[in-house]
């Protein structure tokens, strides 16, 4: 498993750089206009790269004559709705995105996505340039010789902090995570009308970031076949982790995931926030944030700088009676142009060819933070991980486990070692069932 997750999202940048042309012939009698008057259902959740591609939707049903239904939730929401559509082996939903390093193990064992890849070479548009996409990306969404999704984005958790309050509390930007809790320990004594740190709480959602500090401290899920949560390292996280969010967290922070970080941070409330860099769009809009801000991936722990490097891809159901206009959906998403377009809207694409676009790096240019956000997305490339949570079928009901281990410690309902004990026993018969 670790071949799969550590050091696959390291090749990211020079595998980006590969590009081929899809076949001609393939290309020569593709036609936009060939599902003209067909619906398809989408289910979208309402995060950054969905809200982006759906502001566009009218240029879809405009180019191919398809109409686009939309159903949209709250991720969670989202992820519920999802798995009784696909558990009923139902044809309500056509397309939906996902998630490889979460649940593309288990979506794929239980036959819930259509294999893409006859599709890739077969109705494509002359431009789409399939080889054109990272080569990690496509790889982290194979399982068993299925691809499973399309990448539409790079991402990870960073560290976005208030440059202007640093600066009223003589506090240095942290060089490691140790001096994450002392920045934060000056600031809320400098002022208690700020948040000095947030991050998820939220059971299911907390991995995403407290995956960065395990890896940093030095810490991994699984070792010899077994649970390692209960290492000194497991230990050291899971405990720093749970203080943070304890001593220097926002009210309520178990039930935070990136909506609550978003807000609070855009609103000026909190000096540190540890969250997604998909979010860099949504945390700057108004333009407040602009001038007091600074990226960077999270400071190193014992065991260095592993980022927590994932993206989001666009999948079709297995069950979808309408695959192929699907398709034209997918390959429209998930275009070099509409990257392009997705780009300028601080989506990060998955593709060289569109980082290395003139309109883009313009963009980039326009703020010198937004300069610093792809500095930090390179970082991210070059040296991540995608592991989050076990890697394991079940790796989604994973996460419940290490979110409850953490969240436990935070509200005082267990210390640190009845915790992952806890954790590790569940955790264990989990990997049993493999």
């Amino acid at each position: 498993m670790a071949s799969r997750t550590r050091n696959a999202i390291g090749c990211i940048v020079a595998a980006l750089a590969a590009s081929t042309t899809i076949g001609a012939a393939s290309a020569q009698g593709f036609d936009w206009k060939a599902h003209e008057g067909e619906t398809i259902t989408f289910l979208a959740n309402n995060n950054p790269v969905a809200t982006a591609i759906l502001k566009h939707q009218d240029e879809f049903k405009a180019l191919t004559g398809i109409d686009l239904k939309v159903d949209s939730y709250q991720e969670q929401q989202m992820r519920q709705r999802l798995l009784t559509v696909l558990n009923a082996r139902s044809d309500e939903v056509d397309v939906f995105m996902t998630l490889p390093s979460r649940e593309g193990m288990q979506y794929a064992a239980a036959g819930w996505y259509a294999d893409l890849a006859p599709f890739t070479t077969g109705s494509v548009a002359p431009d789409y340039d399939f080889d054109g996409l990272g080569k990690a990306l496509v790889d982290a969404a194979k399982f068993d010789g299925v691809l499973t999704g399309i990448p539409l984005n790079i991402e990870g958790p960073v560290l976005y902090y208030r440059t202007d309050i640093f600066e009223k509390c003589n506090v240095q930007p942290p060089q490691t995570i140790a001096e994450i809790e002392a920045a934060a320990k000056t600031i809320k004594d400098c002022d208690s009308s700020i948040t000095p740190f947030a991050s998820r709480g939220l059971k299911p959602a907390l991995p995403y970031t407290f995956s960065n500090f395990l890896h940093n401290m030095g810490g991994q899920y699984m070792k010899d076949g077994k649970s390692n949560l209960c290492s000194a390292e497991g230990k050291a996280a899971l405990q720093t982790y749970a203080n943070l969010l304890k001593d220097y967290g926002p009210p309520g922070a178990v039930n935070y995931s990136f909506y609550q970080l978003t807000s609070l941070y855009r609103a000026g409330r909190s000096a540190m926030s540890f969250q997604s860099s998909n979010e860099f769009p949504s945390v700057m809009e108004g333009g407040e944030r602009l001038k007091d801000t600074a990226i960077v991936p999270l400071p190193k722990g014992d065991g260095g700088s592993v980022p927590t490097t994932i993206g989001w891809a666009m999948t079709i159901s297995a069950f979808s009676e309408n695959k192929d206009a699907a398709w034209y959906f997918v390959q429209w998403a998930t275009s070099p142009k509409m990257q392009a377009k997705l780009a300028l809207e601080g989506i990060a694409p998955p593709r060289q060819a569109v980082s290395q676009d003139p309109d883009y790096k313009a963009w980039l240019e326009e703020q010198p933070l937004r300069q610093q956000w792809q500095k930090t997305l390179d970082e991210l490339a070059t040296t991540g991980t995608s592991e989050v949570g076990f890697p394991i079928v079940q790796n989604p009901e994973s996460r419940e486990y290490i979110g409850q281990a953490v969240d436990q410690i935070l509200l005082g309902e267990a210390d640190v070692e009845t915790a992952c004990a806890a954790a590790d026993e569940a955790l264990n018969a989990l990997i049993a069932r493999e």
